[in-house]
């Protein structure tokens, strides 16, 4: 089974997220917003695929305040997790923002939060899954 990792700050989004994707996607699904926990599950490769929220406002890293433009650019920069897809998620999306921000981080994908259509987040999420 597929797993997706989720690094979220918002408890509410973590489990909208968590339920679209168990019950409509049928994949497993880990939460944190740990920044060490991210790096040593992504290097392990115990998850498919990263859902990373842009605005962490509790999440620092070695003790600076960090984000997850920052975070997915760690993970793009270093080999041995530069092909795990990333998807940046985000509610502050204006008009240009995904294009900055994919370029920023050097993430796969970019959705806009709220989640209103879950299939299309089902596709997109599956679509940069690693196929079997």
């Amino acid at each position: 089974m597929k797993k997706v990792l989720i690094v979220e700050d918002n408890l509410v989004n973590a489990r909208v997220f968590s339920k679209i994707l168990t019950k409509r996607g049928g994949l497993e699904v880990q939460h944190t917003e740990d920044v060490d926990e991210v790096m040593k599950i992504a290097q392990a490769r115990e998850a498919d695929l990263i859902l990373m929220d842009i605005f962490l406002t509790n999440s620092a890293y070695q003790g600076r305040p960090i984000d997850g433009i920052k975070i997915t650019r760690m993970l793009k920069t270093n080999p041995q997790t530069a092909n795990l897809p990333v998807i940046l998620v985000t509610a502050h999306g204006a008009e240009g923002d995904r294009e900055n921000f994919l370029q920023q981080s050097g993430a796969d994908d970019f959705i806009p939060k709220p989640v209103i259509d879950h299939q299309q987040f089902i596709d997109q999420i599956m679509a940069l899954l690693p196929k079997e």
